[in-house]
């Protein structure tokens, strides 16, 4: 970090600077998962009930998703000052253009307006105890950011956790699934049989669960240099970046022996099966190519490139929940 160099004309930070610091790409997803999950799986189920999450309701929700994550990614980068200055010096925001006690008062900001809106909805909801998973998403990404990152496996977890909440929360707020929790996992609406609604939120929160997983791990391959020269026990540092590729793999393999059950059990109904053909194509071979490719090099440039590539698996993910529409819509 070199704050002398930094112009003090940016002290504050222009508007690119901090939309970096707040990984709005990242915020992007966060909120095109969210509106793709109540579009293409909520919505068409409302016949069955009325829907709490519609119009203005849903975006008070989904908005107070991502000023929760953007805090988040504020409180990491507050902590990561001086990893991120071995590990991405090209990359450093905070402390350069950002000065750090503007960041925690932005952080505190952020999570204050994300919680106010998330009790706004369960407060209209009559359930004011919903917030408390917003509470303890707050908590949990402060413990992450100031402790369980540097930890082995347990920071990963973590972060796998908060991603699979971002679908869950949905879940959650929408009384209009909760009867569904006890029904079997297909459903006879309008003649024909349909997926639980439930069900598929819970796939795609494992699925997010899994790839977030192996996402963090790589990325902790990538940024080995600078967490091993402050001390952290990630899992590359403690086992090594070879046996860390081959864990990275073993998940890979669990994320793919449910998507080629789905995606065969499809065909087998129907071999012009849309939905199918899908997830065997864009999902399957993206990601069946990337855990056998893994481990070929062992380079930050390689564990870079292929962190970028789960990134667009996982959006081809999310692409799957318009194909599901279409097929059950």
């Amino acid at each position: 970090m070199n704050q002398a160099l930094a112009d003090p004309a940016d002290k504050k930070g222009s508007a690119l600077q901090w939309l970096r610091l707040f990984r709005w790409r990242n915020l992007a997803i966060i909120l095109l998962t969210q509106w793709a999950v109540w579009q293409c799986v909520v919505v068409p189920f409302h016949e069955a009930g009325i829907l709490l999450l519609q119009g203005v309701l849903f975006w008070m929700l989904a908005v107070s998703t991502v000023l929760i994550a953007a805090a988040g990614y504020v409180i990491n980068d507050y902590f990561d000052v001086r990893i991120d200055a071995i590990n991405k010096p090209h990359e450093l925001v905070l402390g350069q253009y950002i000065p750090r006690r503007l960041a925690i008062i932005s952080h505190l900001v952020l999570n204050a307006v994300g919680l106010l809106l998330a009790f706004a909805v369960a407060w209209r909801a009559g359930h004011p105890e919903w917030v408390l998973l917003q509470i303890t998403c707050i908590a949990l990404l402060w413990f992450y950011s100031s402790t369980l990152k540097q930890r082995f496996v347990w920071g990963n977890l973590a972060v796998g956790l908060l991603t699979a909440l971002t679908i869950v929360v949905m879940l959650l707020y929408e009384p209009g699934l909760h009867h569904f929790t006890y029904q079997p996992a297909f459903l006879l609406q309008d003649g024909r049989h349909q997926p639980n609604p439930v069900y598929v939120l819970a796939a795609y929160a494992g699925f997010a669960f899994l790839l977030t997983w192996m996402r963090e791990v790589v990325k902790d391959m990538e940024d080995f240099e600078g967490d091993h020269a402050e001390g952290c026990q990630t899992m590359p540092i403690r086992w090594g970046l070879k046996k860390s590729a081959i864990f990275v793999q073993i998940l890979g393999v669990l994320a793919l022996l449910p998507l080629v059950f789905a995606g065969w059990k499809l065909l087998q109904k129907n071999e012009m099966s849309p939905l199918g053909w899908y997830i065997l194509v864009a999902v399957v071979l993206p990601l069946l190519w990337w855990v056998f490719s893994l481990n070929k090099k062992a380079t930050t440039l390689h564990y870079h490139a292929y962190s970028r590539h789960l990134k667009f698996i996982m959006l081809a993910g999310i692409g799957s929940l318009f194909v599901y529409r279409l097929y059950y819509g």
